[in-house]
């Protein structure tokens, strides 16, 4: 059993999905499944029940999550501990989009000579990773922070609905959410993000209408894709927006109030070190 097959079983958990789970870890979809089989080969045992139109986990499976999530935080502390970083250890999200650069940008100006390591996860493992001090900051958006981290208030990250380019509600400057009650409505499992999936379905409800389910891709990509080809819709950040152009898709924004998620960042609740005072301040100068 390798460190590897534990970190692909995971992340193939988490996401039920192997071609999202490959995404995660910047490999092939073919590589997760050819080491989830040596895995199940070697333990003797299925740990997930396959199916045409879903993944879950078996049995074994759910059993085996929180001890391989145990292996692989041991193993993460151990590095840490015998090659402690110099730099700054931030944990990113989807679509962060023209956000991430400029933060970036205004850290580098402040401390040139801190190198930074991106870190991409699951909100719920970014947290935890902070909390148990392998990493020194990551931005959430609408999270709970777990005992011995806080939540510093950053910006609202306004949703866009994306949709047809050909679909005459693409020609408007901005439209009601109503306006879409006759689209069929792609989204992520809820899973995958349940404070987008509950302010989208909640707005749409107090709009007056439910959404009827539309298939959403594997990747945003995926989906965007499909609503090229497609009369469907769904939600990109608008941040994340300006770097997705795309002939075929529309970007348009909801008439105000709008829909809006809270992006935050996550620290330890003890003193921040002297990185991440910099990167708060960069933060800030970012808003400025």
């Amino acid at each position: 059993m390798e460190l590897r097959q534990l970190s692909y079983f995971v992340a193939v958990a988490e996401e039920l999905h192997f071609g999202r789970a490959a995404e995660r870890l910047h490999i092939v979809q073919s590589a997760v499944s050819q080491q989830i089989q040596r895995l199940e080969r070697e333990l003797g045992a299925e740990l997930f029940d396959r199916s045409p139109r879903r993944v879950r986990l078996t049995g074994a499976g759910e059993r085996l999550l929180p001890e391989a999530r145990a292996v692989l935080a041991a193993a993460d502390k151990a590095r840490a501990s015998v090659a402690a970083s110099a730099g700054l250890r931030l944990g990113t999200s989807t679509g962060l989009g023209a956000h991430l650069d400029r933060v970036l940008a205004a850290f580098a100006e402040r401390a040139p000579e801190v190198p930074v390591e991106l870190v991409s996860l699951p909100a719920g493992e970014r947290l935890a990773r902070v909390a148990a001090g392998l990493l020194d900051a990551a931005f959430v958006r609408s999270a709970e922070p777990p005992a011995g981290v806080r939540v510093v208030p950053l910006w609202p990250d306004p949703l866009v609905a994306a949709l047809p380019a050909t679909h005459p509600l693409a020609r408007q400057g901005e439209i009601d959410l109503a306006d879409l009650a006759g689209l069929p409505l792609a989204l992520a499992p809820r899973s995958a993000n349940p404070a987008l999936v509950d302010l989208v379905l909640g707005a749409c409800h107090a709009a007056g209408f439910e959404p009827v389910p539309g298939r959403a891709g594997g990747t945003l990509h995926d989906t965007l894709a499909t609503i090229g080809a497609r009369p469907l819709w769904t939600v990109v950040y608008a941040s994340h927006a300006r770097v997705l152009a795309t002939p075929r898709v529309a970007y348009v924004p909801f008439r105000a109030p709008g829909l809006a998620l809270a992006t935050g960042l996550a620290v330890p609740a003890a003193d921040p070190s002297a990185h991440l005072e910099k990167l708060l301040l960069a933060c800030g100068d970012h808003e400025s």
